[in-house]
C-alpha cells in the first residue's frame, strides 16, 4: 500500500490534501492503536502494585519509581533525538521500531524475580516508546489542516483512555487467574503484530533520507542544537511554557492517582471489594481491573473527545478557551477528588472515579495543538518532544514517586497504617491541581498572541 511522496511546501510540511480523507483516517486509527498499545503495556503495572509489592518486598515509594524516574529516564530524553530523527527520516519505521521495543522488554518484565531486574524491563519499556510521540504528533499534524490538528492529536490521545481500560481489566482478570507474571506476557503480545502492520502498510508522506550510520550519529548531536534554536524560537513565546508546566502538573496528578488507585480500593476498601468481586465470581483483581478501566476510559474520553472539540471550535473564535477549559476542570476536580478518597462507599468511590479521569485527559487536544501552532512547521516535531520532555518530568517522573513516598511517610511518621497513610496521599496530590490551573491561566492571557500555524 505504498503511495507516492506528497509535495513539500516552502515550510518543509506536506501540502494538504496529499493523502486523501480515507488514508489519513486508516493512518490515525493505526497511530491511535499504537498509542493504546503503549498505555496498555505501561498501565498494566498498576493493577499488579500489590501482588508485585507483596511478591518482591518492596515499599510504595519503590513502587513509584518504576513508573516514575525509571521509566522516564529514557522516554523523556530520548525523545530529543528521535524527534529530530522525525522530522528528516521515516515517522513509520520509527514508530515500527518503537512498538517493536516497548513490547519485547514488557515480555521480559514477566520473567523478573527481583526488583532490579524488573526496573530494568521498565527502563526498557521507557526506552522503546520514546519513538511514538514525537513521530506520531508530527506525522498528525502534517496530515491535519490547522482546523482539524487538534481532533487529530485529540483522536489519537484517545489512547491513554483505551489502552488504560484495558491494561487495569485485562491486567486484573489475568492476574488472578493465571499470576501477575502472564499479564505482562499477554500485555506484550499485540504489539508486535501492529507494529508488522504499520511496517507493511503505512509509508512516510514525505521525502526523507535514508537512515545510516552518519544519520545516527548526527542524531546524537544535532538534536540538541536543534533543541537549542527551538527553545530560542519559543523564549518569546510564553504560551508553551504555561501549557507546558500546567500539562505537567495536571500530568503529576492523574499519572500519580491513576497508578495507586487500584492500590487505594485494595486497601481501603478490601472486604467490601472482595465481597462484590465474589458476586460477580470473580476475586477483587479481576473485579476492580474492569471496574476501574470502565470508570477511567469513560472519563478519559469524555474528557478527550470534549476537549479536543472545544480547542477546534476555539480556532475560529477566542483561542483563550483552549485554556479555560482545562484550567476550570482542575480546580472544579479537587472537592470530588476528596469525596472520592472519603466516601465509604465503595460503589459510589468508583462512579466518583470518573471525575478526575475527565480532568486528566481534557488538556490534551488544546495542550498538544498549541504546542504545535506556537512553532513553524519544521519545527513541530522537536517542539513536541520539549513539551513532553517537561510534561513527562514533572508528571510521570515527580508524581508516582511523590505519591508513594507519601504513602510511606504518612504511614509510618504518622502511625496511619499503609491504608489511611495511602488514603491522605491520594488526597494530598490532588491538590496539586491548583498549580496546574494557574499555568493554564496565565498561557489563556497570552496565547492569542503567540499562535503562528
Amino acid at each position: 500500500m505504498a503511495e507516492a511522496a506528497a509535495p513539500i511546501d516552502v515550510a518543509g510540511a506536506p501540502a494538504m490534501g496529499a493523502v486523501s480523507a480515507g488514508r489519513r483516517r486508516y493512518i490515525l486509527t493505526l497511530l491511535m492503536i499504537a498509542y493504546t498499545l503503549s498505555f496498555l503495556d505501561r498501565q498494566v503495572l498498576s493493577i499488579l502494585v500489590e501482588p508485585i509489592k507483596n511478591d518482591l518486598h518492596v515499599s510504595d515509594a519503590l513502587m513509584g519509581l518504576l513508573t516514575g524516574p525509571v521509566f522516564v529516564i529514557f522516554y523523556c530524553f530520548l525523545g530529543i533525538p528521535i524527534a529530530w530523527l522525525a522530522d528528516r527520516t521515516s515517522r513509520p519505521a520509527i514508530i515500527t521500531v518503537s512498538l517493536t521495543l516497548w513490547s519485547v522488554f514488557t515480555a521480559l518484565s514477566g520473567f523478573v524475580t527481583t526488583f532490579v531486574p524488573l526496573a530494568f524491563a521498565r527502563l526498557g519499556v521507557g526506552f522503546g516508546e520514546a519513538g511514538c510521540n514525537p513521530a506520531s504528533h508530527s506525522l498528525i499534524s502534517d496530515l491535519s489542516t490547522a482546523e482539524k490538528r487538534a481532533s487529530g492529536l485529540a483522536f489519537y490521545s484517545m489512547g491513554v483512555p483505551i489502552g488504560t481500560l484495558l491494561g487495569l481489566a485485562m491486567g486484573g482478570l489475568i492476574a488472578d487467574a493465571y499470576g501477575w507474571r502472564a499479564a505482562f506476557m499477554v500485555a506484550s503480545a499485540p504489539g508486535l503484530v501492529l507494529a508488522l502492520v504499520i511496517a507493511l502498510t503505512v509509508r512516510e508522506t514525505r521525502p526523507s533520507k535514508p537512515f545510516g550510520a552518519e544519520t545516527l550519529r548526527r542524531s546524537l548531536v544535532l538534536p540538541f542544537v536543534d533543541l537549542v534554536d527551538t527553545v530560542k524560537a519559543l523564549a518569546s513565546k510564553p504560551t508553551f511554557w504555561f501549557v507546558a508546566i500546567g500539562c505537567g502538573f495536571s500530568a503529576f496528578v492523574g499519572y500519580a492517582q491513576l497508578f495507586f488507585t487500584a492500590s487505594f480500593f485494595l486497601r481501603c476498601h478490601a472486604p467490601e471489594v472482595a465481597a462484590i468481586a465474589a458476586g460477580f465470581g470473580l476475586k477483587s483483581k479481576g473485579f476492580l481491573g474492569p471496574a476501574l478501566g470502565v470508570m477511567t476510559a469513560l472519563g478519559g474520553l469524555t474528557g478527550t473527545l470534549v476537549g479536543g472539540q472545544i480547542a477546534d471550535r476555539a480556532v475560529g473564535r477566542d483561542r483563550r478557551a483552549f485554556m479555560s477549559v482545562p484550567a476550570l476542570a482542575a480546580l472544579a476536580s479537587i472537592p470530588f477528588v476528596f469525596v472520592l478518597f472519603t466516601l465509604k462507599s465503595t460503589w459510589g468511590a468508583l462512579a466518583l472515579d470518573f471525575v478526575p479521569n475527565v480532568v486528566a485527559t481534557i488538556w490534551y487536544g488544546a495542550g498538544y495543538s498549541t504546542a504545535q501552532s506556537v512553532v513553524a512547521p519544521h519545527r513541530r516535531a522537536t517542539a513536541a518532544a520539549l513539551l513532553l520532555l517537561i510534561l513527562n518530568l514533572i508528571g510521570l517522573g515527580l508524581g508516582p514517586t511523590f505519591l508513594g513516598a507519601c504513602s510511606d511517610f504518612l504511614a509510618n511518621s504518622e502511625h496511619l497504617g499503609s491504608a489511611e497513610g495511602l488514603r491522605w496521599a491520594m488526597i494530598a496530590t490532588s491538590c496539586f491541581g491548583v498549580v496546574a490551573a494557574g499555568f493554564f491561566w496565565m498561557a489563556r492571557r497570552t496565547i492569542r498572541e503567540d499562535v503562528v500555524s
